[in-house]
């Protein structure tokens, strides 16, 4: 988010510039606010987000906002005895952040909770600056995220199913467009409903061309199933560290950064494994407490790879001090989608960062692995890597088949296809015949068999 000047139309400069203006966009001046529901957190209701401090989910809050270049001038939790139909915030305390906006300037609250539309519009009106939930911050993040058509089509979608039972704000595009009567002033009945006939015509059109980009992507997905290496997927809390691990293991050099919803859209490379075996790893955008379910289409095109996997990791920042609660979120996630339902795919836990922890825990951890159970390991500086790498290869090997196959030296095609759906160990090339040692994974054992059933030697 950037604004373009202050009200007199100018910003103070400090690079010198003959008019003493720098016109070049300046980041929001923001104010968090994270409010804690004394009455939820005695009642104990089951939220995962009422198991952190309310200072972990301040602190989680800001990096949200840091996500998208705001400029925080102050962060405050906020003790709610009893929520306000009208504005949450009870009237004492909306006139104390009356006072602290325009006493700072700001451009923008962000509260970490979700606010109704009333609530939203009454707090803009009463405070006087732009104000968001965590919804909309979200939004932002994601629509400064996405990198592929699909990924911006779903956030666009996403925004406009969002903003559609919202149109009682007053600082949205749509009434900027048609020049709005500012902050006091609403759209009125009829330009409401407008709006909404205008939001649920662009909905109709992203949604046609999504369903496009989507049978592409099958055809693609298609292909690459007749392909035998298996699917790793990597997923985890936002900020656990998988795109950094992601790199390490492929080598490449996906977008990694110590910041919430660094990768939003989902990346595929071919790594080999240190007994020559190849797989497919898939990085995922990460997930996080309390996204609203209808956000989770803005992680379709991600979570069908996740579906498609033979093999899922959990990377968990097991340094975080909320690593635990992460890692319910993550996991309540995945059950909301079904994904261990339909996948049947196991989930392995990887215990990511550990060169942050005090060595003689970090000692420990490494002590204790063995076939079964988590994986410590530090994807920044390697540490850990090599027990990743056999849990893998250890896992796809139990599925796999190995055949010793005949074919005719003259039939090339039948040849190829054998490279489409097995992994050839070892070949040899006699005068009459070609015999190949191959591995066959549990997902290409029919296909292989209904090709090769005939030249099997030995299995």
């Amino acid at each position: 988010m950037e604004r373009k000047s202050r009200e007199d139309g100018s910003t103070p400069s400090k690079s010198g510039d003959d008019h003493g203006v720098d016109r070049r966009p300046q980041p929001f001046r923001a104010m968090i606010l994270e409010p804690v529901l004394q009455h939820r957190r005695d009642a104990g209701d089951g939220d995962l987000r009422s198991n952190r401090s309310p200072e972990a989910r301040l602190e989680e809050a800001v990096g949200l906002s840091a996500a998208i270049n705001l400029n925080i001038v102050s962060s405050n939790v906020v003790k709610i005895n009893a929520p306000k139909p009208a504005t949450l915030f009870g009237e004492g305390k909306v006139d104390e952040l009356s006072g602290a906006v325009a006493a700072e300037e700001l451009d923008l609250v962000v509260v970490d909770h979700p606010l109704t539309p009333v609530q939203q519009r009454n707090l803009e009106r009463r405070l006087g600056t732009k104000v968001i939930d965590r919804t909309g911050l979200i939004l932002e993040i994601f629509g400064d995220r996405a990198r592929t058509k699909e990924g911006k089509l779903q956030v666009d979608l996403a925004h406009l199913t969002w903003q559609k039972s919202r149109l009682v704000r007053s600082w949205t595009h749509l009434e900027r467009q048609r020049g709005g009567a500012g902050f006091m002033g609403g759209p009125g009945e009829t330009q409401i409903e407008a709006d909404r006939r205008q939001i649920q015509d662009r909905i109709l059109a992203l949604q046609k061309q999504l369903e496009g980009v989507r049978r592409t992507r099958d055809l693609h997905r298609k292909k690459r199933k007749k392909i035998p290496q298996p699917v790793v997927a990597l997923v985890g809390y936002t900020n656990a560290g998988k795109s950094t691990l992601f790199n390490r293991m492929t080598e490449s050099d996906v977008f990694a950064k110590d910041l919430l919803f660094a990768t939003l859209d989902p990346t595929l490379r071919k790594i080999k494994l240190p007994h020559g075996r190849e797989v497919i790893l898939s990085d995922t955008v990460g997930f996080i407490s309390d996204l609203p379910t209808h956000l989770v289409a803005a992680f379709r095109a991600t979570l069908e790879e996740v579906l498609e996997a033979d093999l899922i990791l959990h990377v968990r920042d097991i340094s975080h001090t909320d690593t635990d609660a992460q890692a319910e979120d993550v996991k309540k996630t995945l059950d909301d989608l079904g994904v261990s339902q339909q996948t049947g795919a196991p989930i392995v836990e990887v215990w990511n960062k550990i060169d942050c922890l005090d060595p003689l825990y970090r000692e420990k951890l490494l002590d204790d692995q063995g076939a079964e159970g988590p994986i410590a390991l530090s994807a920044l500086t390697g540490e850990g890597l090599d027990q990743l790498y056999a849990r893998i290869d250890a896992f796809i090997a139990q599925h796999d088949d190995i055949f010793t196959v005949r074919l005719p030296v003259t039939d090339g095609a039948l040849t190829a296809q054998l490279y489409q759906v097995a992994e050839v160990l070892e070949r040899q090339d006699r005068q009459e015949y070609i015999e190949a040692d191959v591995r066959v994974s549990d997902k290409q054992r029919g296909p292989f068999r209904s090709l090769f059933a005939s030249y099997l030697v030995s299995e």
